[in-house]
């Protein structure tokens, strides 16, 4: 159950993602012939006045269609409201809309976490030092930092009891590797300021302690107005962790590449979590849906960003591309996406421990 629920997660952020297309289309008046959800053999579909709507077997997808490239639509070629006859902003529009909603409905999933499900934090304020890493234990020791101490501000940055202080810590740790950091720590009864100077890694400045929230982890539910601002907060967090992971994956592609997840990853993070924690879906589900949402805007061929970069072209030469460059763009950029896709697939499932046994 713990599989489904996960890949119904997916599922709803597809859905998300293709009536945000959808919508922008029909409240423009742009004529739409077709709204899947999933692909692969048709399950289930129904003809409205002018869209089919269907649901396919594998629902790890989806798709909006449009009847300007159909042979068999009795839609005149001239008729102004054929997608590929509106003015760039309105394509824009469309286009950009799928990003837009998977941002938005992710946001909202952090606010219901917070408000329906609660927020982790710490019983007690600060970030307790756990222990000290042998191999670097010369940098911490010799600031005079003890493993249960407990680190209350860094820089003049108070720590309080959310458990995001940890990752604030070690972000103001890591950009300033070789400069001096001023913390303010207690240490049973007494408070103490110390100064430490992060060494320099290749990820950037370390001090080499391990660290943990300060006293015992509580779940607390917000109210409304609270889970808004909580909210926007987490948001903020995720996209810019996210964009960090992405210019990783650029800069560092060597190092980083082995922890592209793919769909049956993906799962298999859910169904863990859906285990575990299933509160904790809405936090899983509005991360993939930051993810799809960004992925989906990089100006690569087949992706919405592509589809995007054509519009600027066309915004910039007065006409757009030839039908025949652009068609061999999105299908060669299809085909990749695609066999980078079967690879992950097939490599991730092969993974899998049951599927191990198999061969065992």
């Amino acid at each position: 159950m713990s599989v489904l629920a996960a890949i119904a997660v997916l599922a709803v952020l597809i859905l998300v993602h293709e009536l945000g297309h959808f919508i922008a289309a029909r409240s423009q008046g742009i004529h739409v012939n077709r709204f899947s959800l999933g692909f692969g053999p048709v399950i289930w579909k129904y003809q409205g006045p002018e869209t089919e709507y269907a649901v396919r077997a594998f629902p790890l997808g989806g798709f909006v269609g449009f009847p300007d490239d159909d042979p068999d639509s009795e839609i005149p070629p001239n008729d102004p409201n054929l997608l590929r006859n509106r003015p760039i902003l309105d394509r824009a529009i469309v286009i950009s809309a799928g990003v837009i909603a998977n941002l938005i409905f992710a946001y909202f999933l952090l606010v219901a976490q917070v408000n329906l499900v609660g927020i982790s934090q710490a019983t007690q304020p600060g970030v307790l030092i756990e222990q000290l890493a042998p191999e670097v234990s010369n940098v911490a020791t010799q600031a005079g930092i003890k493993a249960g101490d407990v680190i209350l501000a860094a820089n003049n940055k108070d720590f309080g009891t959310s458990l995001q202080q940890i990752e604030a810590l070690r972000e103001i740790i890591k950009t300033n590797a070789g400069k001096p950091v001023q913390l303010e720590i207690a240490r049973g009864d007494q408070k103490l300021s110390l100064s430490v100077t992060p060494e320099a890694k290749p990820a950037g400045g370390s001090i080499g302690v391990g660290l943990s929230p300060n006293g015992k982890v509580v779940r607390r539910r917000a109210n409304l107005l609270e889970a808004f601002n909580l909210g926007a907060a987490e948001f903020q967090r995720i996209m810019k962790l996210t964009f960090q992971g992405f210019k990783q994956l650029i800069t560092n592609f060597g190092e980083t590449a082995s922890q592209v997840a793919g769909p049956v990853k993906i799962v298999k993070i859910g169904a863990s979590i859906a285990q575990n924690d299933t509160g904790s879906l809405f936090y899983f589900g509005a991360l993939i849906s930051i993810n799809l949402a960004i992925i989906n805007i990089l100006p690569l061929p087949a992706l919405d960003g592509g589809q995007l970069a054509f519009l600027l072209i066309e915004g910039l030469r007065g006409k757009p591309l030839p039908s025949r460059v652009q068609e061999g763009v999105m299908q060669t950029g299809l085909m990749l996406l695609l066999g980078l896709g079967i690879f992950l697939i097939v490599k991730e499932t092969s993974q899998l421990e049951w599927v191990q046994k198999l061969f065992q």
